[in-house]
């Protein structure tokens, strides 16, 4: 209890405006509640909703973000909070930014040596007809760069909204078009066929540590958006069942990509596991993943003998900021 109080008044950032609102709420009313079983004095406060300069009126002393997706986890809320000068959860400005655009993220794992599908980006921002026209050709050469099937998505979306398993090339104009609704640029992704697994991440730097990975199974493959947080279809299994060496291969893996984004507090990394070769590739980083019933980190963190309650507090006492000083002059 005393821990818990040392933490302040603590805000749980919630809602949001991103098109993961509904599951925001989720994250946030499960985090709220378990902090308050904490003896935290935590509060809920909904970023549409309310100016964010009230949470230095209020004397909020730190901010457990639960939002998922832009003006969220996209480092925008990060620098809010940064001047401020109310630490927060998770990673800082730019790390946050970075994560957020799979694009971006792509091309640092790649400078580095690190295995992701091979992928092509479309630019949808000209609505034009020319525009159209440009967008349409380029699509059409995508097969052939990347084989079929192949994964179209949004590159800054999360929660699998906008994303289509394109196997034949009659689909693919449309599934191009239902991710550029949700942004300009379009990811055309090599298909890695084989199991989904997914690997949470605690702390930052050289004393990161990796929690047990996740084996995924969807029906059909199918780990849409409805299936990871309506529905009880997919199967979880933590522990994994891989072989010792399959799964702490992926868990280098997956620090080695936290620590190349300069991710810290906590984090969540999904990869397909080649069915051919068991090779592991790294499709993103999620830098404040989901805390709802459903969700996969606290999944992990209750096989490493963390329970939920716990985990939260632990996510919150990590709170920190880019500049140790902000407006606000507080610290971490």
């Amino acid at each position: 209890m005393s821990v818990a109080h040392d933490m302040g008044r603590v805000a749980v950032l919630m809602g949001g405006a991103s098109a993961e609102r509904d599951i925001s709420l989720l994250s946030g009313n499960g985090v709220l509640e378990a902090l308050r079983s904490m003896g935290v004095d935590a509060h809920p406060f909904d970023p549409a909703q309310g100016n964010l300069a009230a949470l230095r009126r209020d004397g909020v002393a730190r901010c457990f973000i639960a939002l998922h997706g832009r003006f969220g986890e996209d480092g925008t809320v990060q620098g809010a909070l940064e001047l401020l000068g109310i630490p927060y959860t998770g990673s800082g400005v730019m790390a946050s930014a970075v994560a957020m655009d799979k694009v971006m993220t792509k091309r640092l794992w790649r400078a580095e040596g690190l295995p992701t599908p091979q992928s092509v980006v479309l630019d949808a921002s000209d609505s034009s007809p020319a525009g159209t026209a440009a967008l349409q050709a380029a699509a059409a050469g995508v097969p052939a760069q990347l084989g079929l099937p192949l994964i179209v998505k949004p590159p800054r979306e999360g929660s699998s909204l906008g994303v289509t398993k394109v196997t034949r090339a009659d689909t693919l104009q449309a599934a191009v078009a239902l991710s550029a609704r949700f942004d300009p640029h379009v990811l055309c992704e090599e298909f890695i066929s084989g199991e989904e697994v997914t690997c949470a991440v605690l702390g930052a730097g050289a004393t990161a540590q990796a929690l047990p990975v996740v084996r995924i199974q969807a029906p059909e493959g199918a780990y849409d958006y409805q299936n990871k947080y309506f529905t009880d279809a997919v199967s979880y299994h933590c522990p994994s069942g891989l072989p010792a060496a399959e799964e702490a291969e992926i868990a280098r893996l997956v620090l080695a990509a936290y620590r190349n984004l300069g991710c810290r507090g906590w984090g969540r990394a999904d990869l397909m596991l080649r069915a051919s070769d068991r090779k592991p590739f790294l499709l993103e980083m999620n830098t404040s993943p989901g805390m709802t019933s459903h969700s996969l980190v606290p999944m992990a963190a209750q096989s490493a003998g963390i329970g939920y309650a716990d985990l939260c507090l632990r996510i919150l006492a990590s709170a920190s900021l880019d500049n140790h000083k902000g407006a606000g002059g507080q610290r971490p």
